[in-house]
């Protein structure tokens, strides 16, 4: 859907391009086809893990953080309200002033109410094209949206969140009741699969027993939350797809809030790779603590993947599981 707005946006003059210098690419998703830019002059800039990865794979240049001075910019809008202005603000700061500032996005992402936030500003964007249930406009680099310029957000706990991570007005009420949850004393060695800004992170090391903590978390920005609000010196950070992390010691606990939407859509696959990743990690007498939404379809899975386990329990939306010894896998073959 995106490639083609930019296609035809691009073909039909609703937005130009300068036909030289860098053009940065903010927060695109795996899948989304950026060749209309040119790979060569596109440096993508993302703090989701999958997503950076995705694109280096391909061969795009890419970033946690941008530069200054692009000749462009694409701004692919998230639907978070205030991480679609922080991103809109730090495109009108990088680019030149006067370059262009492309901004793509589904209806249902807020790309009309952008636009119109845009043109009362002061932006002056120009009129959108409309394509396969999103639009794409441009305006020019250099207007002042320093209002919009993402701030930390100060919640209960004393938690320091940014716009966009999840849960970033506070803790998530599956993780409360999950840390709540936690038995008084837990194993050696624990992981925080997903560990997001720190919340269970926290009331894993307020627990006896436990020497080492590893957060792992795929969101950059979460993760430099993480590491402000969680600073025990038995912290581990590791930024990387939860999915596909591989520790280089299995752990005696996993604690875990999977996830089970990818981008808009409800996906229960993703939490079932979590699972599936947290049964991977541990130990063959380890544990896993787990929260999910209740008609998640856990059961099964759990009890393929482990040995043991049990409902403990939880409240109207959530249902709290621990399982024990997982089923050992045998090892992907290798080719011949």
């Amino acid at each position: 859907m995106r490639s083609e707005r930019l296609s035809l946006a691009l073909e039909d003059g609703a937005v130009s391009l300068p036909p030289e210098g860098c053009i940065l690419v903010l927060r695109p998703r795996a899948g989304d086809d950026l060749s209309a830019l040119g790979r060569d002059r596109v440096q993508v800039v993302t703090g989701f893990r999958p997503d950076h990865d995705a694109f280096a794979d391909l061969g795009y240049a890419v970033a946690t953080a941008p530069d200054r001075g692009y000749a462009a910019a694409l701004v692919c809008l998230p639907r978070t309200r205030d991480l679609a202005r922080a991103l809109l603000a730090e495109a009108s700061l990088r680019v030149v002033p006067g370059g262009p500032v492309l901004v793509d996005g589904q209806k249902t992402d807020g790309i009309e109410s952008v636009w119109r936030e845009l043109r009362d500003m002061g932006a002056a964007p120009g009129a959108p094209l409309s394509k396969a249930h999103g639009k794409i406009f441009s305006f020019a680099a250099g207007v002042d949206l320093g209002a919009w310029a993402a701030q930390d957000l100060q919640v209960a706990g004393g938690f320091v969140t940014r716009p966009g991570v999840f849960s970033a007005d506070g803790p998530d009420a599956a993780s409360a009741l999950l840390a709540a949850a936690l038995p008084e004393k837990l194993p050696p060695r624990v992981a925080d699969l997903g560990a997001g800004w720190g919340y269970l992170a926290r009331a894993i090391l307020a627990r006896a027993g436990v020497s080492e903590c590893h957060l792992i978390e795929a969101e950059a920005e979460a993760l430099d939350c993480a590491r402000r609000n969680v600073t025990d010196p038995r912290a581990r950070f590791h930024w990387a797809d939860a999915t596909r992390f591989r520790p280089d010691r299995a752990f005696d606990a996993v604690v875990c809030n999977p996830p089970f939407h990818s981008g808009r859509e409800a996906d229960p696959g993703l939490g079932i790779a979590f699972l599936k990743a947290a049964a991977g990690m541990l130990t063959t007498s380890g544990t896993l603590w787990l929260v999910a939404n209740r008609h998640l379809p856990y059961d099964p899975v759990l009890a393929d993947l482990f040995r043991e386990h049990e409902d403990r329990g939880g409240d109207s939306r959530f249902r709290l599981y621990r399982a024990s010894r997982p089923v050992p896998r045998p090892a992907p073959r290798r080719p011949t």
